[in-house]
Formats: C-alpha cells, sequence, structure tokens
C-alpha cells in the first residue's frame, strides 16, 4: 500500500514539474525548445557529464555502475528520458563542457566551494564529505600544514586547489604540485609507492581506497566536511533545476538516496587496520587451499561473496569454534548441519557445501520485493541472529515509520533487540541484533577488498594463446 502511494505522489511530482514547465515556457518570448527541461523532453535524453572513479562512474562486470550514475540513471527514469553519461578524465574538462552547455549537468561528486559557486548552480546538497591530507603508513605524521616537509601533489582544477590556495595565505611557505594526468586514487597509489610523501583527497574515497591499501594514513583534516552536489551551467532557466530538487526530495523522502549512500559508503565507515592487513595475507596465503570449493559449491552465489562470509564466520579455520557450539569453515550449528547432509561440521568442503545452501534458502525466503543487494544484506543478517529476529526488526522498523525493505533502515532497528523494552513487544525476545549489523558491514569489506585484488591478480596475469594456435601462427596472422 505504502508503495503504491509512493509510486501515486512520484507521478503527481513528475505531472507538476512539467505543467510547471509548460506555464514558465509560456511566459517567455522564446520556443519551448530553449527551456532546460524542454530541450531534455524534446531530444528524449538527459546529458550529464561525471569522471571516472570509484564514487562517481565505471564499468563493472555487469555494465554502468557507481554512486553518480545511479543517481544520474535515476533522474533520467524520473523524467523518463534515456541517460547519455559522458566520463572525463579531468575537472577542467568536465567543467569546459558543462560552462558550453554541452551537458545538462555535472554529475561528478562535487563539492560547493565559494569560487565554484561563482561560475556555476549548484543542485540540492546529497552528501557531505571533509578533505584529509594522506601519507604513507610509517612514516613521520604531519599533524598540520607546518608539519609538511616532502612532496605535496593534488589533482589539477579540484577542491583541494582551492584550500590550499586559501591555506597558502597562512603558511607562504606552502608549496603544491598538480596533476592533470592522474586522478584522486591514483594520486593515493602514488603516495604507498613512495612517488610523493602526500596527497589530498575527499574522506569518501579514502574510505573506500583504505579497503584495498590500507598503508593509506591520515595525517589532518585540511577542510571540514563541504556539501556535494550537482552543477548546472547560470546561462540554464529554472525548469531543470525546478526537477531535480523535485527529485532530490522524492529519494530523501522515499528512504532511496540513504539507500544508495549506504550501498556504496554505509560499510566502510570504520577502519581497522589491522584486520584490512590480516584479511589481505590470508586471501594470499590461506584462501588458495578453499577456493575451489567455495566455487564449486556457490550455486547461485558469487564465490567471493561466500568467502568472505566465511572469513567472517572462521577466518576460514576449518576446526573453528564459537563459545556457543557452532563449528567449521561457515560455523553452522548441529541441528542445520544435520538438516542439511552434512556428517562433519570440520570438514572444510562439507562445510563450505552447507554453509551456501543455507544462505541461499535464507535469500529465497526473502520477499520478492526487497532488491538486491538489499536482500542479500538481510539474508546475511538471518544467517546470524535468526530470520525470526530479523523479522522482528523489521516490524519495529514500520512501527517507526521507516521502511521494512530497505537496509538501511532496518540496520538501525536490529540493536533495539537488546532493549527490553522493544524485544518485549516482539515475537521472538531477545536478540543481538547489534551484532548481525557489524556482521554484515564486515562481510561487505571483505568481499569488496576480494573482489579487487582478483581484479588485480587477473590484470598480471599473462594473457595466454589459444592451445589450438601457436605463437607462431599468431605472429603470422598478423602480418
Amino acid at each position: 500500500m505504502a508503495v503504491a502511494k509512493r509510486s501515486k505522489i512520484i507521478s503527481q511530482l513528475k505531472h507538476l514539474t512539467l505543467v510547471l514547465g509548460a506555464l514558465l515556457l509560456l511566459s517567455c518570448d522564446r520556443a519551448p525548445s530553449q527551456s532546460s527541461l524542454g530541450l531534455v523532453l524534446e531530444r528524449g535524453v538527459l546529458k550529464v557529464g561525471t569522471l571516472y572513479g570509484l564514487t562517481t562512474y565505471y564499468t563493472g562486470p555487469g555494465g554502468p555502475e557507481g554512486f553518480e550514475y545511479e543517481l544520474a540513471k535515476g533522474f533520467a527514469d524520473y523524467l523518463g528520458v534515456k541517460l547519455e553519461i559522458f566520463p572525463y578524465y579531468s575537472l577542467s574538462q568536465s567543467f569546459y563542457h558543462l560552462e558550453q552547455q554541452n551537458l545538462d549537468l555535472l554529475a561528478a561528486e562535487l563539492t560547493v566551494t565559494r569560487q565554484r559557486v561563482e561560475h556555476f548552480r549548484f543542485g540540492p546538497p546529497y552528501q557531505q564529505v571533509s578533505q584529509k591530507l594522506v601519507f604513507k603508513q610509517g612514516q613521520q605524521r604531519p599533524r598540520d600544514v607546518s608539519d609538511l616537509s616532502g612532496s605535496l601533489v593534488v589533482v589539477a582544477d579540484s577542491s583541494h586547489t582551492d584550500t590550499l590556495n586559501s591555506l597558502k595565505q597562512q603558511y607562504p611557505a606552502l608549496t603544491w604540485q598538480e596533476s592533470s594526468d592522474m586522478d584522486s586514487e591514483e594520486l593515493m597509489e602514488a603516495v604507498i609507492a613512495g612517488q610523493y610523501d602526500y596527497t589530498v583527497t575527499d574522506s569518501n574515497i579514502l574510505a573506500l581506497m583504505r579497503r584495498r591499501h590500507p598503508e593509506l594514513a591520515i595525517g589532518f583534516t585540511l577542510q571540514e566536511p563541504q556539501r556535494v552536489a550537482w552543477a548546472m551551467s547560470k546561462k540554464q532557466d529554472d525548469s531543470l533545476f525546478s526537477a531535480m530538487l523535485d527529485y532530490f526530495g522524492n529519494l530523501q523522502q522515499s528512504g532511496r538516496l540513504a539507500a544508495l549512500e549506504d550501498k556504496y559508503f554505509g560499510h566502510v565507515r570504520q577502519f581497522n587496520y589491522v584486520d584490512t592487513r590480516l584479511f589481505i595475507q590470508a586471501v594470499d596465503n590461506v584462501l588458495p587451499k578453499y577456493r575451489k570449493w567455495f566455487e564449486e559449491h556457490a550455486g547461485s552465489l558469487d564465490w567471493q561473496l561466500l568467502a568472505a562470509m566465511s572469513y567472517q564466520e572462521s577466518h576460514w579455520d576449518p576446526r573453528a569454534k564459537s563459545p556457543t557450539g557452532v563449528r567449521g569453515m561457515m560455523m553452522l550449528t548441529l541441528p542445520t548441519a544435520k538438516d542439511l547432509g552434512v556428517t562433519s561440521r570440520l570438514d572444510a568442503e562439507q562445510s563450505i557445501r552447507g554453509g551456501s545452501q543455507y544462505l541461499q534458502e535464507l535469500i529465497r525466503r526473502i520477499p520478492d520485493r526487497i532488491r538486491h543487494p538489499d536482500r542479500i544484506w538481510f539474508a546475511l543478517a538471518a544467517y546470524n541472529v535468526g530470520m525470526g529476529h530479523l523479522e522482528d526488526a523489521r516490524i519495529l522498523t514500520e512501527r517507526q515509520g521507516a521502511n521494512p525493505d530497505l537496509w538501511v533502515d532496518v540496520k538501525l532497528r536490529l540493536p533495539l533487540l537488546r532493549q527490553k523494552k522493544h524485544y518485549k513487544t516482539t515475537r521472538y525476545g531477545y536478540a543481538r541484533g547489534d551484532e548481525a549489523v557489524t556482521y554484515v558491514s564486515n562481510i561487505r569489506r571483505y568481499y569488496d577488498t576480494l573482489v579487487w585484488l582478483e581484479e588485480q591478480r587477473e590484470k598480471q596475469q599473462p594473457q595466454s594463446l589459444p592451445e589450438s594456435e601457436s605463437i607462431e601462427e599468431k605472429l603470422q596472422s598478423t602480418d
């Protein structure tokens, strides 16, 4: 019922936006195609500029991905048009094309700075990020600008250059280099490689990168949280901007914005250097012994997700045992093991097979209306705390006016199952729901790191030729 009501509201907002756009056009002495919203609707395409990157846009196994990409795709769908993405390698390129009105808007994790506001119009903020001074773990930590004693490099035309220019008034000796050839992620990797001593990056990108490179350390914060928003040309009228306001208002009210933000950033807010290092070492030293069984028994699951889950359960120790009596690689209870035909929980292959079957069954029991990846997070939570307790948390979520089908809402209520005033009203009573939230977050982090490590391993492998074609034949065929 709530879903149908939201759909009706969305439809009404779209209609109202188009009506307002039409009224605006009638009040002007120019053709409908000259309106920014009219142009988009007339050609049936929303042109959005962005940057390549972890938090913006990249091509994943299933096609285009990224936080900014999903936001832009949602806006295009809201307007009923197709999305055309223009990914750039530098901010200067993207700003140039926005200023020339080759783009309808720029969605590139842009912080709203005083300098940028002078040239562009920004939409409603949907995130906040701070600027961090980054150095390599093990080097002397700088605690403020006066401690910087080596090479500092930042992305050219970024908000970081604006911040450094402001700081230079207070610290005249401050110097830095600007790179147009490397993005923020590459600069952090260059710091790890020892090519530079320091760089500056935004907190959300750093949170993701530290799952891959735990050696990245924070010196200090250069700039307190700034708003992140889409940019538009000041030459455009108000019609597309008004539609953008409606779109983000709906995203905020429906909870979809929070869900999307949680999808990309919710599991990386906390960072543990030792845990991340140990996991990366275990991927190299322990995982190869069991990888074939994760791949063989994954079924409909991603084997890397299954492996990440097993690491959270047992650190890939076949003889692991918890105080509650669960045992093995997938920490199965004795009754569950019997139901799954697992005769020995200490047998690594049997445990992996049983754990995979059990998780897939839990996923099937999650209501079909719950979308991916939330249904995966729900199933993982149920694996840890039980399906009954998960349903109790979803009921509490609905009672409190939030969405029981969104993980970002339910994970806030799972810890309430520890509190008597809440669990006494539920069917299954007390549960350590906070542990289930940590459990899911840890698996998501391990999974992200494992996927990236696998990608790096594949890139390093030499490309082999088909067995039926010798190297000599291959060379001859290219003559």
